[in-house]
């Protein structure tokens, strides 16, 4: 069956064959973009590494409030980093293993937030920290859907908007790549919405509405050399990332009477420098809270990515 290539594939397609001295027929370095095995082979050194120790690779920004037609308020920094690892299967499928952690910081000082006052309410909250340290996943060449919420909550299919949908409705893991010069750019984007977990029962004050709508939205730049070289086992990347959402559970905005949510703009990058990538302040408050965020994952076995409402409803006590 043929599949219908975007522009940016067509423009950037190169052989994923080369013939070797023996007169065979072998994969070589040169990484065909329309072909899926490739991609998941690219997207796993450029996410991950697949040497035998993790990499990291960290965020850092600000995050603002946009209420209405109002001017969006910065509020706080967001932060945090994750390592991870990945390798290829027989199947051409990649695994994917790893962890991380996100904070909330004062955009000036770089300080990790315990309490924050909230200009909306008046109120001095406590901040909850996100931990996940059950990052495993298999990435096949089908475009990955995300599960989150119950049954009745439709699946998220990553890239949706530049995703090649074949005549059958299947989507191949084909990303969309952009060429320029010897830079390669990468957009890796989802949006959800599914049931909130954090339910107004439980945590009136925490919970901000029956359906939670988070999205993410990846803008790569990375080395074309580091991915077609397969002697590397890892791409370094510089990266934007924003983040759209409602209100964090954590910032009590349940019954305020203010509609609003969160828009958030990040720095993100990772390199070949152990945990050069983090921010000192990040690394020194992880080895004195959570200094197990810093060491290998030890497994391969199955897991799966929360949310940081999922972690709220799972470790906050609903409130009294």
């Amino acid at each position: 069956m043929s599949i219908l290539l975007p522009d940016y594939i067509n423009r950037y397609v190169q052989s994923s064959t080369d013939t070797d001295s023996g007169g065979g027929v072998s994969r070589s370095a040169a990484l065909d973009f329309s072909d899926p095995i490739d991609n998941l082979y690219a997207f796993g050194k450029l996410w991950a590494t697949y040497a035998d120790k993790p990499v990291y690779s960290a965020f850092h920004g600000l995050m603002f409030g946009m209420v209405g037609d109002q001017r969006l308020k910065p509020l706080f920094g967001y932060t945090g980093f994750g390592n991870f690892q990945a390798k290829v299967l027989e199947n051409g499928n990649v695994r994917l293993r790893g962890k991380e952690v996100g904070y909330f910081n004062d955009p000036l000082t770089g300080e990790i937030l315990e309490t924050w006052d909230n200009p909306y309410t008046g109120e001095t909250v406590k901040v909850f920290n996100f931990l996940n340290d059950r990052i495993r996943g298999e990435l096949s060449p089908e475009m990955p859907t995300f599960e989150f919420g119950d049954s009745h909550d439709a699946p998220t299919l990553m890239n949706e908007g530049t995703a090649i949908v074949r005549e059958d409705g299947s989507t191949p893991f084909i990303l969309p790549w952009e060429r320029y010069g010897e830079q390669m750019m990468l957009s890796w984007d989802y949006t959800h919405r599914y049931k909130n977990p954090v339910t107004a029962d439980k945590w009136p004050k925490a919970h901000t509405g029956p359906y939670i709508n988070p999205s993410e939205h990846f803008t790569f730049t990375t080395s074309l050399q580091e991915l077609q070289d397969r002697s590397n086992p890892c791409a370094k990347f510089t990266c934007g990332f924003s983040r759209v959402s409602p209100w964090w559970p954590w910032m009590k905005m349940g019954g305020s009477g203010i509609d609003g949510m969160l828009f958030g703009r990040m720095h993100s990058h990772k390199s070949d420098n152990g945990l050069s990538d983090i921010p000192p302040k990040v690394l020194a408050y992880t080895e004195q809270h959570y200094p197990e965020f810093l060491q290998p994952v030890t497994d391969w076995d199955d897991g799966f990515p929360i949310g940081t409402w999922e972690a709220y409803a799972r470790e906050v006590p609903p409130e009294k």
